[in-house]
């Protein structure tokens, strides 16, 4: 197959385990991990980066295959050995990127930000023939993120949104793309298994198998930049919207507003890209019992979304290939909290089953 030239946009945690997830799976053979050994004739080893963008100045001007290690970015190196991409990273625009109250922290947890001259985002990505922009910038980047949809949709490159700024959500992008005849998967990752599928499967299963809901909580903590980002509250209205709209969604009802709590809850700097999830329902059964359940869940949280990334990638490689524009619905539900239209999860899985014709949703290991 041909090579899927990928643009990134933030070097981080994320962009780090994919990158070492690539070589991983293209060296290992056989491995388990992945959700799709192939999709559409694509493999994880098909994927070759060709541009990747910044703020930070451990960073920018710096060799991808070097910058992906670098400070503050703390999650496990599972693969070091990674080539030299001839990419060099380059400055993009800060704007609201980074969180006023990082400053105040020490370096190697926080960003530092460059003081380069942002680079035209639209020639890059044209100069470097990329056809697909994964974006990881922090949550509440509304503006930052933008500027990389806009340059997207300029340059003609397909666009796999992972954080939670409403795109290929919402009508005003969904049409940009559509329009344009340019894919787009988003918003928001989920994690390959994560807090927020761990809690939709539950919340779903509640309702099939008959009883009440009540009331439910999901709390996560880490130690990552993501979540020392997160402490400034201000900045997690839409990530906390995307959280919680993907575990409503699995109700018959909807919960009062009241009675669903979902979000990031602290940072603890000592647990770096380790996230721990706390879960908990409360429901009504037989004969109105009270019952409820709660769950621990304790992960290495880059490498989970990357798992996630990885088929994002190549569905909208794939869907390049096929002409085929806009939002992707049936993907972005099975990959995305935040898609176009919430499915369940069975029904998004057999969606994208027949999206690639059939082909196998589970790896044979």
């Amino acid at each position: 197959m041909k090579p899927i030239k990928l643009a990134i946009a933030g070097v981080g945690n994320c962009a780090s385990s994919l990158l070492q997830g690539i070589e991983y799976y293209k060296h290992n053979d056989g491995a388990s991990g992945l959700m799709h050994r192939s999709i559409g004739g694509y493999e994880a080893g098909d994927i070759v980066p060709v541009a990747a963008f910044d703020v930070d100045i451990r960073k920018v001007g710096k060799p991808l295959h070097v910058a992906m290690f670098a400070k503050p970015n703390c999650t496990t190196v599972f693969h070091a050995e990674v080539p030299d991409y001839g990419v060099t990273v380059l400055m993009g625009p800060t704007l609201d990127g980074i969180a006023a109250h990082m400053r105040d922290f020490a370096d190697e947890q926080s960003f530092l930000e460059s003081d380069a001259n942002p680079v035209d985002i639209e020639q890059v990505l044209r100069c470097s023939e990329a056809e697909v922009l994964l974006c990881y910038l922090p949550v509440g980047a509304e503006r930052a993120a933008r500027v990389y949809a806009d340059a997207c949709l300029a340059a003609g490159v397909a666009m796999v949104n992972c954080v939670p700024v409403f795109l290929a959500s919402e009508k005003e992008y969904a049409d940009k793309f559509a329009k344009r005849n340019l894919p787009i998967v988003g918003d928001d990752i989920k994690s390959q298994f994560g807090a927020t599928i761990v809690h939709r499967v539950l919340a779903r299963m509640l309702c099939d198998r008959g009883v009440k809901p009540l009331c439910t909580y999901q709390l996560n903590t880490g130690g990552n930049t993501d979540f020392l980002n997160m402490l400034e509250r201000s900045r997690l209205s839409s990530k906390k919207r995307s959280k919680t709209e993907a575990i409503q969604s699995q109700f018959d009802s909807p919960l009062e507003e009241n009675l669903v709590h979902v979000g990031p809850s602290d940072y603890v700097p000592w647990l770096k890209d380790n996230k721990i999830g706390f879960i908990r329902l409360e429901w009504a059964g037989f004969g109105d019992v009270p019952m409820n359940l709660e769950v621990r869940l304790s992960v290495e949280d880059s490498p989970n979304s990357a798992g996630i990334a990885i088929d994002a990638l190549r569905f909208a490689k794939l869907a390049l290939d096929r002409g085929i524009g806009g939002p992707l619905e049936a993907v972005s539900a099975y990959l995305m909290k935040r898609p176009p239209r919430q499915m369940r999860d069975d029904d998004a899985r057999s969606a994208i089953s027949e999206f690639l014709g059939n082909e196998r949703v589970a790896p044979a290991y």
